[in-house]
């Protein structure tokens, strides 16, 4: 069993930064691809980034591309995700999740994750 915890998390001004963390607990992750999800108020859960169990591959939502990057330490058992320019369409409990190791084309597909934290809130104000 996988125990995943994110963190950083808060309120921030549009044009703003975060860097969210997600630490890994119960074993280690560096076999697991590992993916961001993030769900607003009244909508959908939605893909954000995912990332290969090497760092070598990322993927991104085309709504945070060239804004987020997604990076891991295996050694600290950790995935992170950096939040420059930050809009209030970002505004979402954002999730971290980890899967077996999978196609790079799947990594949006929420199904193909096995293990969920709890989330952290982001709120970017106007």
């Amino acid at each position: 069993q996988v125990q995943l915890l994110e963190s950083g998390g808060g309120l921030v001004q549009a044009g703003g930064s975060l860097r969210l963390s997600c630490a890994a607990s119960g074993r280690t992750i560096s076999t697991n691809t590992m993916g961001w999800f993030r769900q607003a108020p009244g909508k959908d859960r939605e893909f954000v980034s995912g990332i290969s169990w090497s760092g070598r591959t990322t993927y991104y939502a085309d709504s945070v591309k060239g804004r987020f990057t997604i990076s891991r330490d295996n050694a600290k058992n950790t995935v992170y995700l950096q939040m420059n320019s930050l809009e209030p369409e970002d505004t979402a409990v954002y999730y971290c999740a980890a899967a077996p190791i999978i196609d790079s084309r799947n990594y949006f597909n929420a199904g193909k994750y096995d293990y969920w934290g709890q989330g952290t809130q982001v709120t970017v104000s106007s």
